[in-house]
């Protein structure tokens, strides 16, 4: 007796749209066409038209990317600092799903304690390099310990009691807050830009490569920067507060069902992204050399959209948007003018959600997966 075999009626395959492919195509090349633009655009530029230079009191027309390596250098500096308060938006909202509008006057609140704690330990630019450089440590650990304190305390006095109330109390909760720091500062400082003394030196030029002069603030930014992002990602990745963190983020009932304390997880983001906030207050103070109770709002502001564009819950796309931010600042203030530098920012920021709905290295969050 023969069998025959049937085979199963293949299933029909969706045509694939023209316009999704175009758009998938558009998304990994034009993204990266829209990020290299600016750069590309004065690089030619200045090769081509050439820039004007004070030489001896002459003005001379160089022809060479020199002037594009300088708004590279501040524009990174400029970067680490948005990188360093990005991460305290991404912490917060991977793990809780809010969006932490006192974030930005904490890390104000870190400048003023940086500051005044200057005055306690009697710093001045003329001390001694060892000396200096001790006491700024401890300032910074100070700092650190401060404003980690302090979003703690928001967290656990505003927040926690919020946790199952609808996310529009609990972001209001954030505003008011952010209110309440403003007003603090106010009364600490006074409500104009304050200048602070210039102790390392920070325009005084260490090296040169390619003609770009290195500064000192530079040297600083990233002598900061780099040592706690390391620090951060070796925590989360491998201790078990760390574990604990991200199983936190990914489902907060699964994570107690398996013993991991909630609560205490969630104060210890916080935790986190405070004192990562006054390490940024600090170093934003030695290197603009003035502060201001109003700084929090705008560098809240610009970090969380570091943090948007880098991928919300993801701490290397909100250092990656971080120095994508400072970048695009420090090429517009130079070459359009300050006044259009938020036009600039945020217009880059739509294209990249246009692009790149998750940001630019994805979400790391419960809806993300």
């Amino acid at each position: 007796m023969e069998t025959t075999t049937v085979s199963p009626p293949s299933l029909p395959t969706a045509p694939v749209h023209p316009l999704a492919a175009i758009r998938r195509y558009a998304g990994q090349w034009g993204l990266i066409a829209a990020l290299a633009a600016l750069p590309v655009y004065y690089g030619v530029h200045d090769l081509v038209y050439g820039y004007q230079v004070s030489v001896a009191g002459h003005q001379v027309i160089h022809h060479d990317l020199s002037n594009l390596g300088y708004d590279f250098a501040q524009g990174l500096s400029n970067g680490a600092i948005w990188a360093l308060i990005a991460i305290g938006y991404t912490l917060v909202y991977g793990i809780i799903e809010l969006i932490n509008f006192a974030h930005g006057d904490v890390f104000m609140i870190g400048s003023f304690t940086a500051v005044g704690l200057w005055s306690v330990f009697g710093l001045t630019p003329g001390m001694g390099g060892a000396a200096l450089t001790g006491f700024l440590l401890l300032t910074l650990i100070i700092t650190m310990i401060v404003t980690g304190s302090l979003n703690v305390l928001i967290e656990r006095v505003a927040y926690r009691p919020l946790r199952s109330a609808p996310k529009l109390a609990a972001l209001i909760t954030a505003v008011g807050f952010s209110f309440i720091l403003q007003n603090v500062g106010l009364l600490w400082r006074g409500g104009s830009p304050q200048s602070v003394p210039d102790l390392i030196g920070v325009q005084q030029t260490v090296f040169t490569i390619g003609g770009v002069a290195i500064q000192r603030g530079y040297i600083l930014v990233f002598a900061v920067m780099i040592p706690l992002v390391f620090a951060l990602s070796w925590f989360i990745g491998s201790t078990r507060a760390g574990r604990a963190m991200r199983a936190t983020a990914q489902d907060p009932e699964a994570a107690r069902l398996m013993g991991i304390n909630v609560n205490a997880t969630i104060s210890l983001t916080f935790l986190l992204g405070g004192m990562l906030a006054g390490a940024a207050g600090l170093v934003y103070a030695l290197y603009e050399t003035n502060v201001w109770y109003f700084q929090g709002f705008k560098a809240g502001l610009i970090a969380f959209t570091a943090a948007v564009m880098g991928g919300i819950g993801n701490v290397r796309g909100a250092v990656l948007g971080g120095l994508i931010i400072g970048v695009i600042q420090a090429l517009s203030d130079a070459r359009l003018g300050p006044q259009w530098t938020e036009a600039v920012v945020f217009g880059y920021l739509i294209v990249i959600m246009v692009l790149r709905p998750r940001g630019l290295l994805g979400e790391e969050t419960r809806e993300a997966g």
